[in-house]
């Protein structure tokens, strides 16, 4: 079991940058790939970015690429958002997840995650 914690949202201007925790309990943290997805009112959660367990691999929407970074740190059992260049667009309820599986095909898609955070609200103003 895998309890996951996101922080760090909030309201920015456009063109500013907020950065996403994700706080893990459980010591095989490591032992997961850890995604970030997002819900807009109305929309579908759609994929962020997504990195392996090892951190050495990471996947971007086409959306956030260029713009979003994310990395982890296994030690601290953390996973984490970096979001510069906010455009309102990318105002939403963002999620962290795992994922127990090792291909990276799953990564793109929610139903392939295990656990889920509760979602932290971003909030871009135009």
């Amino acid at each position: 079991q895998v309890q996951l914690v996101e922080s760090g949202g909030g309201l920015v201007q456009a063109g500013g940058s907020l950065r996403l925790s994700c706080a893990a309990s459980g010591r095989t943290f490591s032992r997961y790939a850890m995604g970030w997805f997002r819900q807009a009112p109305g929309k579908e959660r759609e994929f962020v970015a997504a990195i392996s367990w090892s951190g050495g691999s990471t996947y971007y929407a086409d959306s956030v690429k260029g713009r979003f970074t994310i990395s982890r740190d296994n030690a601290r059992n953390t996973v984490y958002l970096q979001m510069n260049s906010l455009k309102p667009e990318d105002t939403a309820v963002y999620y962290c997840a795992a994922n127990r599986k090792y291909y990276s095909g799953s990564y793109y898609y929610a139903n392939e995650y295990d656990y889920w955070g509760q979602g932290t609200q971003v909030t871009v103003s135009s």
